[in-house]
């Protein structure tokens, strides 16, 4: 019986190839878009799945709250892990490591070659599944020199991944580390991020500032034993800084490892739930939808060519066939015809997959979980056969044989308005996804255009390393003088990304109890022409204004000197609350806001302070707008090396900074055009297959229409304007659905554009326009055709 399903199923596709293939070509763009979508999917959702303790691994946040709102931080004080480890029953460890990836300079013989990773405790190598090749955890930090490396940066110091235990490297041209270990590569969907580990011991000797409860400078992981209630941790951290710095703010709380990648969004001091979980789901119900297209094509084109099956129906049933195994035998066709489209999937799949890698900056593979993924594309497959094959089935199995046999005809009212209504939701689907892509690309320029209050363009940015600091007056005037340099200075952190911030200011007039969050910046003369930040008010620093750290000169920004009160801010003098030295801060300048950490944000208060430099970390140099950029690079990449030729001269253009700040908006709109295009793409296979079939249909009555004087255009129109009507209706469903989820995913941006008008006429008449040249086609076609051969189909 399966036998003769599968025979006729095949011997029907034969017999009907235009439609077969449009079947499916468009069966298989779906499969294809789905199957990269949910590789990506699984790619987000297994983040830190790895890690075998991962249900008991909780990262330290905390929460301090200022007059306007609550933040959330990842920096803890240095002193806080060992605490909690020892008073707090029910934590099985903890872990305290650098705050985000420290890169640093590693020689190997004279190979010189920068890699990043972190100061950890030995404690990371028991909590986290981070399994050696080489050594092992509870010898890996016998020695405070020590350094542990993955297989990965093995191959790249050494050559090899073994035999590498023992070896000496040399670190930021000072220290000797000995290799004690190599682990396993870290997966690429793992938040911990590392190509080397030293003991933390070293880092916390050498900052200070970690031995106060007071600053909050590093990350804390803990390990909590296993049926221990996080909640009941949490109310006892609550308290837990403030009874060893009253004035301290920060109220610390655990957050599960599962919550990291997917669930990081806060919100006045709470999780909202969202995150990168909200474009998981976005791109989950996209791939469903794009699917549920392809099977709509399938519906459509099938119950339009009732006709051609009505009498093989109707003899199938005086023959004794019941409805069950003609319900069956139509599943079948489909189910074929979704394995067809499914095998051709998997070849597209190999072959795009090195690009939608490059695309999401992923390494997704099918090799990974291979039972698994073929599980899953056996699930799509089968779903597709059976979503597309149901109601054609259902409809073809229900003919009544004397009414076909005897050429009454079918009765096609309630499968046209079906049909119709197929239709429309396909075109409404598309046309959201038309203007979902228009608002998104918007908004990403909104973003990008908005004035920063600094000029990105021709700034160089480096790390002050080696003799940098040392010798920076000379190296300023020697990159000043090829001409090709306009400005050079210095600054503690990096002007995007943020830096230090405090709420341990005050000055005459702040209220009692006021808390307010001030970021610092120690910066060099010169920094505010650099980095093209205008000094609106006042003077910018002078060569001198660093040497006297007691009686500070600061420059502020204009939201700071809004704080301050009224009039002017210079003269205006801060303190620093219980500082032992009684430093002053007089204001001497007041600079434009500009946006920083946070570019969907409002810029925040920011005090400047002129340091000297070596105090600094980052190097700002301006190049002339006219000058040759690989001249200029070359220039100063000579004069870097001169006095610091152990360091590799590495340096990022600004401008690439900026635009690296919006790679998930970007991937999103990226991916949104694509499918939104491939959408559009299935939905206009369906079309032409319907135009196909109603020309075909209508083919006499296009010869009389023809005889009868009928013009090319308007038998052209005639054919189309049904199809335009179906579209048209789609877009009045489309544009208050579009505005209203597009207005929603706006929200989540304070900085964001207005939705206008204009946005849904352009959808509409782009979708409109396809159609109209899908159609178009078949409709030119019949209407140009010889009215006679018309005629003779009867």
């Amino acid at each position: 019986m399966i036998r003769n399903y599968i025979k006729t199923a095949w011997r029907n596709l034969q017999k009907n190839g235009t439609y077969s293939f449009l079947n499916i070509f468009g069966l298989t763009i779906g499969i294809v878009c789905a199957s990269l979508i949910f590789l990506w999917v699984e790619d987000e959702v297994g983040y830190d799945d790895f890690n075998t303790k991962k249900d008991n691994l909780y990262y330290v946040r905390v929460n301090q709250k200022y007059d306007t709102y609550t933040a959330t931080f990842g920096s803890t004080p240095g002193l806080l892990g060992p605490a909690m480890q020892k008073e707090i029953p029910g934590i099985a460890n903890t872990c305290r490591t650098s705050e985000g990836p420290v890169e640093l300079l590693f020689t190997i013989g004279d190979k010189p070659i920068y890699a990043s990773g972190k100061f950890a405790e030995p404690s990371i190598f028991k909590m986290f599944t981070l399994p050696f090749v080489e050594g092992n955890a509870e010898t890996a930090f016998k020695e405070l020199y020590s350094i542990v490396i993955t297989e990965k940066t093995a191959e790249k110091f050494f050559g090899e991944t073994k035999n590498v235990v023992g070896k000496s490297i040399k670190v930021n041209n000072e220290y000797d580390f000995v290799v004690t270990g190599v682990i396993k590569d870290i997966p690429e969907n793992s938040t911990l991020q590392m190509d080397w580990v030293i003991p933390f011991q070293i880092f916390f000797d050498q900052s200070p500032w970690l031995k106060s409860w007071g600053n909050n400078s590093l990350s804390t992981y803990v390990e909590l034993k296993p049926g221990v209630d996080p909640a009941s941790i949490n109310k006892q951290l609550y308290n837990f800084i403030q009874g060893r710095e009253p004035r301290s703010i920060a109220r610390p709380f655990l957050w599960n490892m599962s919550q990291w990648h997917l669930y990081d969004q806060f919100e006045n001091g709470k999780p909202t739930g969202g995150g990168r979980i909200e474009y998981v789901n976005l791109f989950s119900i996209i791939a469903w939808i794009i699917l549920l297209i392809a099977c709509i094509n399938f519906m459509n084109l099938s119950t339009a060519r009732s006709e051609k099956r009505a009498r093989e129906v109707g003899v199938r049933k005086v023959l004794g066939a019941e409805k069950r195994g003609l319900v069956v035998q139509f599943i079948s066709e489909a189910l074929l015809l979704a394995a067809f489209a499914a095998i051709i999937a998997i070849v597209v799949i190999v072959l795009v997959l090195p690009a939608f890698n490059m695309l999401v900056e992923k390494q997704l593979s099918l090799d990974y979980n291979i039972q698994k993924h073929l599980a899953v594309l056996f699930s799509i497959t089968v779903a597709c056969g059976l979503i597309a094959g149901s109601y054609p089935a259902l409809y073809l199995s229900s003919f009544k044989p004397v009414s076909v046999l005897k050429g009454l005809g079918l009765k096609q009212g309630g499968n046209e308005t079906i049909r119709k209504g197929l239709v429309v939701f396909q075109f409404t689907i598309s046309i959201m996804l038309i203007i979902g892509t228009i608002i998104i690309y918007q908004q990403i320029q909104h973003v990008k255009d908005r004035p920063l209050g600094m000029d990105k363009e021709n700034l160089i940015v480096t790390d002050v390393v080696g003799d940098i600091a040392k010798h920076y007056s000379s190296i300023k005037q020697e990159l000043l003088a090829t001409g090709n340099v306009e400005n050079v200075a210095l600054s503690d952190h990096n002007t995007l990304y943020g830096g230090n911030n405090t709420n341990g200011l005050t000055w005459e007039g702040k209220a009692p109890g006021a808390n307010i969050l001030v970021s610092t910046r120690y910066v060099t003369p010169g920094f505010m022409e650099t980095s093209g930040i205008k000094i609106m008010e006042g003077r910018d620093f002078r060569p001198n204004d660093d040497l006297d750290t007691i009686n500070l000169n600061v420059i502020i920004t204009k939201s700071f000197e809004k704080i301050l009160g009224d009039g002017s801010a210079i003269g205006k003098v801060i303190r620093y609350d219980g500082d032992p030295n009684e430093t002053t801060a007089t204001v001497v300048g007041v600079a434009n806001d500009y946006v920083y950490g946070n570019m969907y944000g409002k810029p925040d208060p920011v005090l400047f302070v002129c340091t000297a430099p070596k105090n600094t970390a980052t190097m700002y140099i301006r190049t002339k707008a006219q000058s040759d950029t690989r001249q200029t690079m070359d220039q100063i990449e000579t004069i870097m090396k001169e006095g610091n030729s152990a360091y590799p001269f590495n340096y990022t253009f600004v401008d690439e900074q900026f635009n690296r700040m919006f790679l998930s908006e970007m991937l999103i709109g990226k991916l949104s055009r694509i499918f939104a295009l491939l959408a559009i793409i299935i939905s206009c296979l369906g079309l032409f297959g319907l135009a196909a079939h109603t020309v075909e249909r209508k083919t006499k009555e296009i010869g009389i229409r023809k005889v009868l004087g009928s013009s090319v255009a308007g038998i052209a129109s005639l054919l189309s304007k049904d199809f335009v009507k179906l579209v048209a209706v789609s877009c009045l469903i489309a544009f208050p659905l579009g505005w209203w989820i597009m207005g929603n995913w706006l929200k989540d941006y304070s900085y964001r554009i207005d939705i206008e008008w204009w946005i849904f006429i352009l959808a509409g008449v782009l979708a409109l326009l396809i159609a109209v040249l899908t159609i178009s086609f078949q409709a030119i076609k019949a209407a140009i055709a010889n009215p006679v051969d018309s005629l003779r189909t009867e």
